[in-house]
C-alpha cells in the first residue's frame, strides 16, 4: 500500500491507498516530529484496520522545506521505505512545466495539474483554497502553464483581526446580505463576498487573457465547497484532487 503525504503551510494530509488506487484512510495533522507522527499515524491506521506493515511505498509533496526531514525520517524509520519526493530530479511528473523557473513551482500545484488533467482533461484551471488561494492553468496537453497566487481566506481574516484592535474574531461563513448591520456581519460580508469577487474576477481575466471564454474551473481545498456555492464560474469541487495526483505520480515512477 501507498502512504501519500501532502504537506502544506498549515496542515499535512496523510492518505493510504491500496494498489488499485482505493483510498483506505485519510488524516490531517499540524506540524509534528517524525516520532510524534509515527505514534499518531499508528493509532489512526489501527482504527481503520490498516496494517502499517503493509505500507511499502511513500510519496511526499511539500511546500515547506523544513518539514521534509521529519517526513523522510518517518518514511524510513517507521515504514522502512525510501520516499519519492515531488520536485526531486529523479521524480517524473509526466507533464511539461512551462514557467520561467520550473524549480520554483509549488509541488502541490504541479500535483494538482497532473491530477486535474488526468480526471477532467484540458485546458482548465485549478483553484486551491489553502494558506494561499492559487489559480493554476493546465494546458490541453496537460502542461502546467503558470498561475496566480493570492492571500488565503484565513490569512486575510487573520491579518484583518490582528491589525484592527477593535475587530473581533469571526468564523468564515456566507452572510444572507452583502450590507452588514453589525460589525460581525460586515466583516463576514467583506471576507466572503470580497473573495467571491476576487475569484470570479480572476477567473474571467484568465479566460479573457487565454482567449478561452469557456475555460473550465475546478476547485479543491478545505473552503472550496463554501465558495464554489457562490461562484457560478466554478464547475465543481474535488476534495481528493491532490491525493489522487500523488497516487498517479507514484505509480508512474515505480514502474
Amino acid at each position: 500500500m501507498l502512504l501519500a503525504i501532502d504537506s502544506g503551510n498549515t496542515n499535512t494530509v496523510f492518505a493510504v491507498f491500496d494498489a488499485d488506487g482505493g483510498l483506505k484512510g485519510q488524516w490531517r495533522a499540524t506540524a509534528k516530529t517524525a516520532d510524534e507522527l509515527a505514534v499518531w499515524l499508528r493509532q489512526l491506521m489501527a482504527l481503520e484496520n490498516i496494517d502499517r506493515n503493509e505500507i511499502d511505498q511513500v510519496i511526499i509533496a511539500t511546500v515547506v522545506p523544513g518539514n521534509l526531514f521529519d517526513l523522510r525520517t518517518l518514511s524510513e524509520k517507521y515504514f522502512n521505505c525510501k520516499a519519492l519526493v515531488v520536485g526531486d530530479a529523479n521524480v517524473s511528473l509526466g507533464i511539461d512545466v512551462r514557467v520561467d523557473r520550473p524549480d520554483e513551482a509549488g509541488a502541490d500545484r504541479l500535483v494538482n495539474a497532473v491530477s486535474a488533467h488526468a480526471t477532467y482533461g484540458g485546458p482548465l484551471m485549478v483553484l486551491d483554497f489553502g494558506t494561499a488561494t492559487t489559480f493554476d492553468l493546465v494546458a490541453a496537453d496537460g502542461a502546467y502553464e503558470g498561475g496566480v497566487i493570492a492571500p488565503g481566506v484565513n490569512l486575510s481574516l487573520e491579518a484583518l483581526q490582528n491589525a484592527a484592535a477593535r475587530l473581533p474574531r469571526i468564523d468564515i461563513g456566507r452572510p444572507a446580505k452583502v450590507i452588514g448591520k453589525n460589525t460581525v456581519s460586515a466583516m463576514q460580508s467583506g471576507i466572503f463576498y470580497g473573495y467571491v469577487s476576487l475569484i470570479e474576477g480572476l477567473i474571467q481575466r484568465i479566460r479573457d487573457e487565454q482567449g478561452l471564454p469557456k475555460l473550465r474551473a475546478i476547485a479543491t481545498g478545505g473552503l472550496a465547497p463554501l465558495f464554489a456555492s457562490a461562484c457560478p464560474s466554478i464547475e465543481c469541487t474535488d476534495a481528493d484532487l491532490t491525493l489522487r495526483g500523488l497516487f498517479a505520480i507514484n505509480a508512474r515512477n515505480r514502474i
